[in-house]
């Protein structure tokens, strides 16, 4: 199933198949914050250092499935699939968006 996603976030998802961490860092402002797996990452360089970290010691696929709207968020619920403990699994990711990049993410079950 297919989706319209607004571009960063969908520009997020497609960069995130590349593994290229310095790309999905360029899709967060200069000053955003990802929370995933319990873990705070502020600042573009955590934000690389953590895809750089998540993309060497998992291989996964990541799927959205839906979007919505949630306490001023847009939620995109996606299955991730992987060789990870517990794959596959449904996440969802909710975003804050500033000037067509991304100010904040967070990742949670």
């Amino acid at each position: 199933m297919s989706i319209e996603l607004p571009a960063p976030i969908s520009r997020y998802f497609e960069t995130d198949k590349t593994k290229a961490a310095d790309a999905v860092a360029q899709c967060f402002t200069g000053s955003a914050v990802v929370r995933d797996e319990r873990k705070t990452h502020a600042g573009r360089d955590a934000i690389r250092a953590w895809k750089e970290q998540s993309s060497r010691t998992y291989s996964y696929v990541v799927e959205p499935l839906s979007l919505t709207e949630a306490e001023g968020r847009l939620v995109v619920t996606a299955r991730l699939t992987g060789d990870f403990p517990g794959s596959p699994t449904t996440l969802r990711y909710a975003f804050a968006l500033e000037d067509d990049q991304i100010a904040d993410l967070e990742i949670a079950p």
